[in-house]
Parts: C-alpha cells; sequence; structure tokens
C-alpha cells in the first residue's frame, strides 16, 4: 500500500473515532497492523495529527469559547465555573501522564490490549446505560465540582490503549448523574487541553524521530481528520440523544472480538 494512502486512511481514522466512545488510539493500531506497517513505526504520527481534530472542537464551539472568554473578563460566574470544571478535570491527566508516561507508551503498539480493551469497554457502555440516571443538568458550566473531579480522574483509564478517553469521560460524567449531550460536551471541551498536551509533550520527547518527509504526512492527516471529525462530532449529538450509546458498545464488542480472533489466525 502506498503511504500517501496509508495517511489518508489514519487521518480518517482518527477523525472519526477520536470523538466517538470507540477508542481512537485502539483503532489507529489496529488499522495499521492491519494494513501490514509497524503500529510502533507510525506511532508518533498517530499523536500528531491529533490537533486536526481539536481544531474541529474550536471551530464547531467557537461561540461557546467565545463567549466564555467574555465572560471571563466581565467575571461571570458561569464563565469562571465552565473553566473551574475543565481545568479540575484535565489535571489528573497531567499528573498520571507525567509520572506513568514511558510505560503508557511501551502500551502503543500492542494490539492484543486493545482488543480486549474495545470488549470490556462495550460492556462498561451497556452496563452505565442500563444503570445510570442522569439528569438534565444545563450544560458544562453547571457540572458540580465532585463531578468534574470523577471525569478527570476516569479520563487517566483512558491511557491505556483502547479504553477511549471519550467514552471514559462521557460514562464517568453520567455515571454521577450528568445528562448525555451535556457529558458529550464536558468531553469535546475536555479534549482540547487534554490532546494539546499529549501531542505537544510527546512531539517533545521524540522531536528526534521527525524526519523531513514525515511534516508533510502530519499536515496532510492532520486536515483529514480536521474534515472527518466536523462531520462526526455534529452527526454523533445528534445520535446520543436518539438512540443513546448503546450502538457504539455492540460495535466495540463485535470490533474487539473480530480483532482477537484476526490476531489469533495471522
Amino acid at each position: 500500500m502506498p503511504e500517501l494512502l496509508l495517511v489518508i486512511i489514519l487521518g480518517i481514522v482518527e477523525g472519526v473515532t477520536e470523538y466517538l466512545p470507540v477508542s481512537s488510539t485502539g483503532h489507529l493500531i489496529l488499522a495499521t497492523e492491519l494494513m501490514g506497517y509497524d503500529a510502533d513505526q507510525w506511532a508518533l504520527f498517530n499523536i500528531a495529527i491529533q490537533p486536526g481534530a481539536i481544531l474541529a472542537i474550536l471551530v464547531l464551539y467557537w461561540r461557546t469559547f467565545r463567549d466564555v472568554a467574555v465572560g471571563l473578563v466581565k467575571r461571570e460566574a458561569a464563565a469562571w465555573r465552565f473553566v473551574r470544571n475543565i481545568a479540575v478535570a484535565f489535571f489528573p491527566a497531567v499528573v498520571i501522564g507525567l509520572a506513568f508516561g514511558d510505560r503508557i507508551e511501551m502500551m502503543l503498539g500492542n494490539a492484543m490490549i486493545v482488543a480486549w480493551a474495545l470488549i470490556i469497554g462495550g460492556f462498561a457502555i451497556l452496563a452505565v446505560e442500563h444503570l445510570a440516571r442522569p439528569t438534565e443538568s444545563g450544560g458544562v458550566a453547571n457540572v458540580t465540582l465532585k463531578q468534574s473531579v470523577v471525569v478527570g480522574l476516569v479520563q487517566c483509564v483512558a491511557m491505556i490503549p483502547g479504553v477511549s478517553r471519550s467514552a471514559a469521560t462521557i460514562l464517568g460524567a453520567m455515571a454521577m448523574g450528568v445528562d448525555r449531550k451535556t457529558a458529550a460536551e464536558f468531553s469535546f471541551f475536555l479534549a482540547v487541553p487534554t490532546l494539546t498536551g499529549a501531542t505537544v509533550l510527546q512531539l517533545a520527547k521524540h522531536h528526534d524521530q521527525l524526519q523531513p518527509g514525515m511534516t508533510g504526512n502530519i499536515l496532510l492527516g492532520a486536515l483529514v481528520s480536521f474534515v472527518v471529525a466536523i462531520v462526526v462530532v455534529k452527526a454523533f449529538v445528534a445520535i446520543i440523544q436518539r438512540y443513546g450509546f448503546k450502538p457504539f458498545a455492540y460495535y466495540r464488542i463485535v470490533a474487539g472480538s473480530a480483532a482477537l480472533v484476526w490476531l489469533a489466525l495471522r
């Protein structure tokens, strides 16, 4: 397979899966392996194209970010609560990421971990959908401090490839009583500092691995992921409000099981 085609495919996979509760990292690892490439050699690329998905949220929710910025200047309580909630939820990932970053990186090429995490995560989604009793929260600014702390803690579990940052944060919020739409948007907004921090950290640590021809591939992959994420995020919010998260749970179980069979037979 031509390398350019792989770059485009990985950009599509990143854009489709980054904000869905199905694990973007896991899918990028499996996609790379499925197409005959070494996932370890493409791990840095997969991280470097994340700014495309980050930009998609900034574009889609630019009014929200603008209103928060204006609210901060005007010292509005809602704007400060919004920032507080995102900051509190982001902090645990900083601590865990810096403390165990090397160990986490060792798992990024393990397709078997991804497969099992997909299956287990699928059943976890079904459990939360059945047991959680979310109520209308009224937006991210109205999420409580306790709920924000829990979301931040469960996000750390998503450092295991295949778990899904989106799934962990959304399910964590719903388990604490946050409604689906607010939980999803909390996950979107939390992704901005989380993915930005992870990208900057990894590029700083492994800048020596960036080859001259790699920059063009990264820019193309990021552009593709941006365009695809714009479409996917809009559709995702509509889907979860109508059908909930069960379709994604079933997908995870089927995809993880298929991956286990493929890994066993290859």
